[in-house]
């Protein structure tokens, strides 16, 4: 492959349509974008809209190993795509993975970053220098022998993309990176890849849902994609103030939503993409006059019936006797949505595995309703508390949707006709239902996320238990499923979501629970939580950026402005 000059197009793509060849549908279709050498843009979409396709098409995956028909024109790094191999493309394309858990092959994080080197056959003193080099610059240099799968998301993440640099790529394409990321990896994570594209002239491609993250760090241009077309192509302030972004269903900087409430006209010119940036100026009164005019009545949580209590649980691996949760006490009442939070590796996880009995607390008690869990199996709890796992290919055990929505009743003897009308009823409320023939390979991460929802859904558990729900979904079918939940909530379904969604904690959640090293070290209001600076560095959590607006505008009680917004925000989604 020949080698690019500064400012050169380094993918050029004419009027390209793409089908896969189980689809009868193209999902991309007449896709014309060109990204220059050295710069930093941002692919959003709904879930499903085909920004995924186009990352594949751009590391040549796309038709390489996902078979199908192309038109048009698409070059990547002065080739054309399908004639280069994906080898070739490798060396060029360096792709950090939205699961890194999927990319790791070596049994140390310094074999796994130098496998691309030991297969060049680079001798040994140069591998070393250049594993060393690419480790110092992800800040993993003190943890070279440490095993992959002992690191936390944050740190795995490092690693890969330590494995990317050291091949010496133009291009770092990053697919959904924050996923798995509590809020300060995540920040942290943005500002690697931030620092990375400035000290380099590496060009970057970022596919993500979480824009106000992403945005935490300057973006040169945002593509925005709606069913398999570009719709948008452009500077994150001339996007967020055309409004496409909203009408896409893409997830507006809560900063920026705040602003709207005042009465907030933004312009391009205003920098609104950064609040940092924004210039208040003259803006401060009116966001005075609306926080004093926003006088609702405050929220009187009703006294309910226990329905889950953990009494001084407590938990530690065999193989190492490491107390991994220390005397936990939590209370979850009928018909409340409980948000876990905290850093990767708290013991938000393990908590969920100790109620649903996959591990056997080594002190405390487990109490649904009163009555001890301890002698139940995991098939008896399960009748009454259903668990949707993180990572949705650890669940899906069937080839095609439907039947994996409608295996848990198969399995307890549902008759065709119930199976058929509840599994339909559940593929609707999860934005699944035109699917309902699909093979689950050909969904995205983040439809499969929802199948794996809508096989727990139709069991109708008292108790619903979701590990990162959020992780890969949209705006639009992120609201689609917390409103079920909370319909489901007024319905006297108990909802725990272990979660690092910040918006969601705020936005949905009457309580958020905080884990630090396996120890309870807040419940209480979101609010209360966010704007606690000591709870937030504990847990590796994130002030929002309603607290940080607040105080930029002199407000003299931040935190009430932050319950404003929220109660505010509700009431505009009718909640």
């Amino acid at each position: 492959m020949k080698q690019l000059e500064d400012n050169e197009p380094i993918i050029e793509i004419t009027q390209f349509t793409f089908q896969y060849r189980a689809q009868a549908e193209p999902t991309l279709r007449d896709i014309s974008l060109t990204i220059r050498r050295g710069e930093k843009v941002l692919i959003v979409g709904p879930s499903g809209s085909g920004k995924s396709t186009l990352a594949h098409c751009i590391n040549g995956l796309v038709p390489h190993f996902y078979a199908g028909t192309m038109q048009g024109s698409a070059r990547i790094a002065g080739e054309e795509l399908g004639k280069a191999s994906i080898f070739k493309l490798s060396e060029r394309i360096g792709t950090v993975l939205q699961d890194p858990d999927g990319q790791f092959v070596g049994m140390t994080v310094a074999e796994d970053i130098a496998f691309k080197l030991e297969n060049d056959g680079l001798p040994q003193q140069d591998m070393i220098r250049r594993v060393t080099e690419a480790a110092r610059n992800v800040g993993m240099e003190q943890l070279l022998d440490a095993s992959p799968h002992e690191l936390s998301g944050g740190q795995k993440q490092r690693t890969t993309l330590a494995g990317v640099l050291v091949s010496e790529a133009d291009v770092l394409l990053f697919d959904e990176p924050l996923a798995n990321l509590d809020p300060q990896a995540g920040k942290l994570a943005i500002e690697l890849i931030d620092r990375i594209h400035r000290e380099t002239d590496k060009t970057v491609i970022i596919v993500e849902h979480r824009l106000e993250d992403v945005l935490h760090r300057s973006v040169d241009r945002i593509v925005l994609i709606e069913e398999g077309r570009i719709v948008a192509d452009a500077s994150p302030d001339e996007l967020l103030c055309s409004g496409k972004l909203r009408r896409a269903g893409i997830r507006e900087p809560l900063y920026w939503t705040a602003l709207q409430y005042a009465g907030y006209s933004l312009t391009p010119a205003m920098k609104p993409a950064s609040l940092n940036d924004i210039q208040l100026g003259e803006w401060v009164q009116p966001l005075q006059n609306w926080y004093e005019q926003e006088r609702p009545e405050p929220l009187l949580a009703a006294e309910r019936p226990a329905v889950l209590v953990l009494d001084e649980v407590s938990f530690a691996y065999e193989r190492d006797g490491r107390p991994v949760l220390k005397q936990v006490s939590l209370r979850v009442g009928q018909g409340e949505l409980v948000s876990i939070v905290g850093r990767n590796g708290a013991g938000k996880s393990t908590l969920s595995k100790l109620v649903c009995g996959f591990y056997k607390p080594t002190g405390g008690r487990i109490l649904y309703k009163g009555q001890d869990l301890a002698s139940d199996s995991i098939k008896e709890r399960s009748e009454r508390i259903g668990f949707v796992m993180q990572n949705p290919n650890h669940m899906i055990s069937k080839t095609m949707l439907y039947d994996e929505v409608a295996l848990g009743l198969v399995l307890r003897g549902a008759d065709e006709a119930s199976i058929r009308e509840r599994v339909h009823d559940t593929l609707r409320i999860c934005g699944l239902y035109e699917m309902r023939n699909w093979p689950i390979s050909a969904l995205s991460f983040g439809q499969k996320k929802r199948v794996t929802i809508a096989s727990i859904l139709v069991l109708q558990p008292e108790v619903l238990i979701l590990d990162e729900p959020t992780a890969g979904q949209d705006y639009r079918h992120y609201n689609e499923m917390m409103e079920f939940l909370l319909t489901l909530t007024r319905q006297g379904k108990s909802i725990i979501v272990i979660t690092h969604d910040m918006h969601l904690m705020l936005e949905y959640a009457e309580r958020a629970v905080v884990l630090s090293d396996g120890e309870v070290i807040a419940d209480g209001e979101p609010a209360e939580v966010l704007t606690d600076a000591r709870i937030v560095e504990a847990a590796s959590l994130k002030e929002t950026s309603v607290y940080e607006l607040a105080l930029r505008a002199g407000i003299e009680q931040p935190k009430e402005f932050v319950r404003r917004f929220i109660r505010r925000d509700r009431k505009e989604r009718g909640a």
